[in-house]
């Protein structure tokens, strides 16, 4: 049994013992986030994106960093995960991905239309920026690399094959489709897609999906002249 002043004792010094751990990791955790969060490529644009990011009360749907309200998907590693050029082109009309599904909301301050081309494209690569170095912040490994191999390719990868893709493939389309054993696994993967289906019926289905199956998972990007040739040219030659 403690007497009286042991107990005091006991609980002044173990206060203390506390108080002095809580305050050295406290200093320990001041003195690392500079280096852990990359704070010197805060610049100007991450600001802004930061800046949208909490006026708009991104994290009522989304998380960040773990923290937020896990309606959305969790955006820590966005821009590893999807690129920056799909997360521009997503951000232009949002709905046009998943149509039929739960949609993000349009924003008035990343449509062309509405905001003009270079306030809009601004507002959109300011939240790119935001995205991308909380994207390079050190956090011990949350949350875990993307899986981006494609399903059932059962080959090895070849880098040659998603090389030769038009540009836009390489940064939009490579976002939920895979090639030669590289890309994501929300869609179909595309090795051998010539053999499946025509340049017809591929032009048709990369202009309007919804026209030929409607309620798929694929947006209507409203892709046409070069751009439209060339993914055509491109997926006939798998």
């Amino acid at each position: 049994m403690l007497t009286k002043s042991a107990a005091k004792a006991f609980f002044l010094g173990g206060t203390a013992l506390c108080a002095a751990a809580f305050l050295l990791l406290t200093l320990d955790t001041l003195a690392e986030l500079p280096r852990r969060s990359h704070q010197e490529n805060m610049t100007a644009d991450v600001v802004r994106g930061h800046v949208i990011w909490n006026k708009n009360n991104c994290m009522g749907c989304h998380t960040l960093l773990g923290e937020g309200a896990y309606y959305a998907p969790e955006l820590t590693r966005a821009i590893e995960r999807r690129g920056a050029p799909w997360i521009d082109t997503f951000l232009q009309n949002p709905a046009a991905f998943y149509p039929n599904r739960r949609q993000m909301i349009r924003y008035d301050m990343f449509r062309d239309d509405v905001a003009g081309a270079e306030i809009a494209a601004g507002n959109r690569a300011d939240v790119i920026a935001f995205l991308t170095w909380v994207g390079k912040i050190d956090t011990s490994g949350f949350p875990h690399a993307p899986d981006m191999v494609g399903k059932g390719t059962g080959a090895a990868v070849d880098p040659s094959v998603l090389a030769r893709a038009p540009l836009y493939f390489q940064t939009v389309c490579i976002g939920c489709h895979s090639v030669g054993g590289q890309g994501g696994n929300v869609g179909p993967v595309l090795d051998g897609v010539s053999g499946r289906f025509d340049t017809d019926y591929l032009r048709k289905w990369i202009s309007d999906p919804q026209a030929i199956k409607p309620g798929t998972a694929m947006p209507t990007l409203g892709l046409q002249g070069q751009t439209l040739d060339d993914l055509v040219n491109y997926l006939g030659s798998l």
